[in-house]
């Protein structure tokens, strides 16, 4: 009796010690929880400053993210402003379709867990802000794992919660793109 006492008093340590660790707590996200998986060392370098980006800084620590909240009918979410244009602040070409799209055509990149490796690759999204809904397709991630380097424009890397927009995005839905953020709500949504 005492055997089986002690090994479940050990069973217990075990599994609080677990449910702090920053790997595990990172992947419940069944509890709405999405901690960082990682920090990435900032490296600065040419960061096209088009649409008020987050450029590295030599030295700051980055939050890395692996997942994101859990996607609801009304996920909040921030949207951010990005130009899928050849030489602009979003860095090499789509990951979906490895093409750049005009800043007139209504496409969004996904935080990494969202983007789910590809899974909502030209799959359509609702985005509500301010009463107003449009729909947009995924063309792309908002890399919350990497960052600061060419390929991502030496930028941070995403928070995981983000839907990066281009400007024919926030035009439909009535924003002001100077504010370069803005709390918003979006689900799947292919119509």
């Amino acid at each position: 009796m005492a055997a089986a006492s002690a090994l479940g008093a050990m069973a217990i340590v075990i599994l609080v010690a677990l449910s702090t660790s920053p790997v595990v707590s990172s992947l419940r996200p069944g509890l709405g929880v999405c901690r960082p998986s990682g920090y990435l060392p900032g490296r600065s370098g040419n960061c096209v400053k088009n649409n008020d980006p987050d450029c590295c800084v030599d030295g700051k620590s980055y939050p890395q993210y692996s997942c994101s909240p859990p996607v609801t009918s009304s996920t909040p979410a921030t949207l951010t402003l990005n130009s899928f244009e050849k030489g602009e602040d979003g860095g090499g070409p789509s990951e979906c379709d490895n093409a750049y799209h005009s800043d007139e055509e209504m496409v969004v990149a996904l935080s990494t867990g969202w983007f789910s490796d590809m899974a909502r690759c030209g799959h359509r999204i609702k985005i509500t802000a301010n009463g107003n809904s449009v729909y947009a397709k995924v063309v792309d991630e908002c890399d919350s794992v990497h960052g600061c380097d060419d390929e991502h424009n030496f930028e941070a890397p995403c928070d995981n919660n983000i839907v990066d927009a281009s400007p024919a995005v926030w035009n439909a839905l009535g924003l002001d793109q100077s504010t370069g953020e803005q709390d918003i709500t979006w689900s799947d949504g292919d119509e």
